[in-house]
């Protein structure tokens, strides 16, 4: 952004570039990165792929086709990009200095490519390995030229039926593998012939929805990556192994076995010479949130994977959970990225010659929250966000402070957000013993001598975490500057605290987590002179909107002038219309019919006697998670017992708002509800067109 925004408002948050991970050539000289732009006015998304020149943090265009995704270097100076047409792939080859004028096509793949890794073997030649959508016979799946269905009509002889926003179909994600090659005449690269390394296994990866190519890694013999357990149901198993394939002999799929790890494998990454792979590995079947721990597999050994922090009884003597791995280029260090007190910092752990268990991680990026990681001959190159800012790369050398190469928002300041706006309190939790973190978040335009309303929000998941980063969807910032003093607690079941607070939720969903919302409410009470708490409003979404029908029927909601419930759970019973089975029945200690009391003990539904508090409910319809008849229901109540209440709903969006022009009615239809009960003035009238997208989505 060129132009300070004069106020940081719903509007500016959805038209601010976005601005993806970046990718650094192997000098660290380039920066290759996408980023689009939304344009209220215009209704209209422009996307660019662009290049950074780091030492000058100045960037240009690579091109501006809307098709064009995915960019790779090939070289320090040679780049590939996916261009999608007609429901295939074309894979362009040109020169980042001019790729308009230079590019050209190297070949075809007839299908669409989700996502993809490129291994140079030397000679002028490079393994791709690319993530496509599969038919049931094995080819690749095209659906321009997919035959069309003469009926709507879907028949399943086992659960899981449709997931997150999709019905279930027979098409699987599959990994192909294929060679990019240089031509010694013309200099050019082809494409050359790929082949389906999950055919006739029974094995799907990419794991949907949410896989991408974190979920594999290749070198130039052998291919690595996950898939979910295939004799056991998705909708009751969160179990996901590890498939290693050796590429030169036409073998099948390898699991490799972790004694003791029932759980979710994931992010396999090879060493840069190809013979170790590391990974990470959870304990516990059925359970999303369990302790990522991690792994070193030697390759060309048939001995099992030994753990890092690995302990007897599985536990682990590191207390965090990794997300990712990144290998140093001379092999002696992972760099992993873990979350930390509502920070997702990068650590460094040095690997000794005959040990895996040689030093304890060390954090070496602790500002805001790591997305990516490259290792450079110059130090790590990252890519991160914050609270303020929405995208910020990175450089950490061998020796001496991180250097910020380039932020997309400058630091916040674009938007006329600043550093000084965000603290941190820390309040006794219900558990003794325990302490409880929150970030808060004042205007910029802050005076401690005036009173603010209180805005209270509370995270999903509920294995979750407010964290130092950016988003579009939950900006706290976006409420700060409406005029509230912004409250983001981490309660009981929060990540990044240590695995004990995160596990202590199972079987508590309204006990520990909602009385340490009650302590962190009488802590601003009491502490915060500059928070009128009885101008106070609290939102949540997920287990976040569980929590708001859950105050609604307890104290605490009477000390609230508004809720907001977004996708939340009205009845717990009701989760047995959730696609992922094992979650609830992990959380309340069983199937239904075996553990009624506790699936009941925490229920919304049966305090709903005491909802007396004006809520605005919102649910859409393509939310598989948490079924829309869970929004329909708590709206039911509110509107039956009289309580002021409003529903907005979304038949195109899932469990998140994505859509521009719906995420600007979402803040519009939250900003007006919370804001006139607190004396704020509603943000449709200060937004002429927020006005008018709330005047065409009036239904009755």
């Amino acid at each position: 952004m060129t132009i300070r925004a004069a106020h940081f408002t719903p509007e500016v948050l959805l038209e601010a570039p976005r601005r993806s991970e970046a990718t650094p050539n192997s000098k660290g000289s380039l920066a290759l990165f996408s980023v689009s732009t939304y344009s209220f006015s215009e209704h209209k998304r422009q996307s660019e792929l662009r290049v950074l020149d780091i030492s000058r943090n100045e960037s240009k265009l690579v091109t501006d086709s809307e098709d064009a995704s995915n960019p790779k270097f090939l070289d320090d100076n040679l780049i590939t990009v996916l261009e999608s047409k007609d429901g295939a792939t074309n894979v362009l080859i040109g020169d980042v200095n001019d790729f308009k004028k230079t590019n050209y096509t190297a070949g075809t793949i007839d299908g669409s490519v989700d996502d993809w890794k490129i291994k140079d073997v030397g000679k002028g030649k490079y393994l791709i390995a690319i993530a496509a959508s599969t038919q049931p016979d094995g080819t690749l799946y095209n659906s321009e030229k997919a035959k069309k269905p003469v009926t709507t009509g879907r028949i399943y002889n086992s659960t899981f039926v449709r997931h997150w926003d999709t019905w279930v179909t027979a098409n699987k994600n599959s990994i192909w593998v294929g060679t990019l090659s240089k031509d010694s005449k013309t200099s050019k690269f082809a494409l050359g012939h790929f082949e389906n390394k999950l055919k006739d296994s029974g094995l799907e990866s990419p794991i949907p929805p949410f896989g991408g190519a974190g979920d594999f890694d290749i070198t130039d013999t052998n291919l690595a990556f996950v898939a979910k357990d295939p004799k056991l149901n998705p909708a009751f198993n969160t179990k996901q192994n590890l498939y290693v394939i050796k590429l030169d002999n036409g073998s099948s799929p390898k699991k490799i076995d972790i004694p003791g790890f029932e759980g979710a494998t994931s992010n396999p990454n090879f060493s840069p010479d190809g013979k170790k792979l590391a990974f990470l590995s959870m304990v516990q079947n059925g359970y999303e949130a369990d302790k990522n721990q991690i792994f070193l597999l030697d390759v060309e050994q048939s001995d099992p994977p030994k753990g890092l922090f690995t302990t007897p009884d599985n536990k682990g003597t590191w207390d965090r959970s990794p997300s990712s791995i990144t290998w140093s280029n001379d092999q002696k260090n992972l760099y992993v990225t873990a979350e930390e007190n509502a920070r997702v910092k990068l650590f460094s752990i040095p690997l000794a010659a005959n040990s895996t268990n040689s030093s304890f991680p060390k954090a070496v990026f602790d500002e805001g929250s790591v997305a990516s990681t490259t290792f450079l001959d110059s130090g790590l190159f990252i890519s991160s966000s914050s609270l303020i800012d929405n995208s910020a790369y990175h450089l950490v050398p061998s020796s001496g402070a991180p250097k910020l190469l380039s932020s997309s928002s400058r630091s916040g300041s674009s938007f006329g957000l600043s550093r000084s706006q965000v603290s941190e309190i820390h309040f006794p939790g219900a558990k003794p013993g325990t302490t409880i973190q929150a970030w808060l978040i004042k205007p910029s335009f802050f005076d401690d001598s005036k009173k603010y309303p209180l805005a209270y929000l509370v995270h999903g998941g509920p294995q979750g975490a407010w964290e130092d980063s950016w988003s579009t969807r939950w900006n706290p910032a976006v409420f700060a500057e409406q005029g509230y003093v912004v409250v983001t607690p981490n309660p009981t079941g929060s990540t990044g605290f240590g695995q004990e607070l995160t596990d202590a939720i199972g079987g508590e969903w309204g006990g520990l987590p909602y009385q340490d919302l009650v302590n962190g409410f009488d802590y601003v009470e009491k502490n915060l002179s500059y928070v009128d708490t009885d101008r106070a409003v609290a939102l949540g979404a997920s287990y976040g909107g569980y929590m708001m029908n859950w105050i609604q029927g307890n104290d605490l909601g009477r000390k609230f002038k508004a809720l907001v419930t977004h996708d939340g759970v009205f009845s717990i019973p009701g989760q047995l219309g959730t696609e992922e089975i094992y979650f609830p029945n992990r959380e309340f200690g069983g199937p239904f019919w075996e553990n009624k009391d506790a699936w009941n003990k925490w229920d919304p539904a049966q305090k709903t006697e005491n909802w007396a508090t004006p809520h605005l409910i919102i649910h859409s319809e393509k939310d598989f998670r948490l079924t829309i008849a869970e929004g329909l229901a708590a709206f039911n109540v509110l509107q039956e017992k009289g309580v002021e209440s409003q529903f907005l709903t979304f038949p195109d969006e899932n469990h998140w708002v994505l859509k521009p022009e719906n995420s600007l009615l979402w803040h519009t239809v939250v900003l007006d509800f919370i804001n006139r009960k607190v004396g704020l003035k509603a943000y449709s009238e200060q937004s002429e067109t927020a006005k008018a997208l709330k005047e065409s989505a009036l239904s009755g």
